[in-house]
């Protein structure tokens, strides 16, 4: 189950850049929550607070119950702007959660057990070719991120979409049906080490053709 965060807001009846730098001044990151079919409705949050949270990091799949003048929205950031000078908040966007609705979120990409990989030990590198994955999922079930195991797999071998298991209730979003997410990639010189293994390997038979192939043209 996914944990719920709380925030406390204030109504920020007023709109506009004016309004919002006046609530910067007053150490406070001006947002808006919108969705649901429901009118936006523009707040303000405690400059700190949502500073700590953002830079908590998985910001963006964390469910948060915000409360304002006694009443709960459930909602999930979709949004944050940081200054570019200091990069601190300076506006965050919040979208309403319905129930038995699924939302779109990016979670991030874990491999574990390399160790278990003949690939790894005979030098190659894990490549994660998609660092995020878009998932479709309830709110209630976001997971903290996507684990590939990598227990057997070999040198020049991937792990795709299809090869994993989602937890239950999660669907991917990718467009592509079965996107490349890991692959063990050769290390320097691979192929050039190969190439006389194999060469060596064949030699043997070769000698025993060779004496075959003259025998025709020795015949009086």
């Amino acid at each position: 189950m996914t944990t719920i965060r709380e925030l406390k807001a204030t109504a920020r009846p007023r709109s506009g850049k004016g309004a919002a730098r006046a609530e910067r001044r007053a150490d406070r990151t001006p947002a808006v929550i919108y969705g649901a079919k429901l009118p936006p409705i523009t707040i303000s949050l405690e400059a700190d607070e949502i500073r700590t949270r953002i830079y908590a990091g998985r910001f963006l799949t964390t469910v948060f119950d915000i409360e304002l003048d006694g009443e709960k929205h459930r909602v999930i950031p979709r949004d944050y702007q940081l200054h570019p000078v200091t990069d601190l908040p300076i506006h965050v966007d919040f979208q309403r959660l319905v129930a038995g609705h699924k939302i779109r979120v990016e979670v991030p990409i874990h491999v574990i057990k390399p160790e278990a990989s003949p690939g790894v030990k005979r030098g190659g590198a894990v490549n994660i070719v998609e660092h995020k994955l878009a998932l479709l999922c309830p709110p209630e079930a976001i997971p903290t991120a996507i684990e590939i195991d990598l227990t057997g797999l070999e040198i020049n071998q991937s792990v795709h979409l299809g090869d994993i298991t989602l937890p239950e209730g999660v669907l991917a979003a990718a467009k592509d049906e079965n996107p490349t997410l890991v692959t063990i990639v050769a290390p320097s010189g691979f192929k050039d080490e190969a190439a006389p293994a194999a060469a060596a390997a064949a030699a043997p038979a070769a000698a025993k053709a060779a004496p075959a192939a003259k025998a025709p043209a020795g015949k009086k």
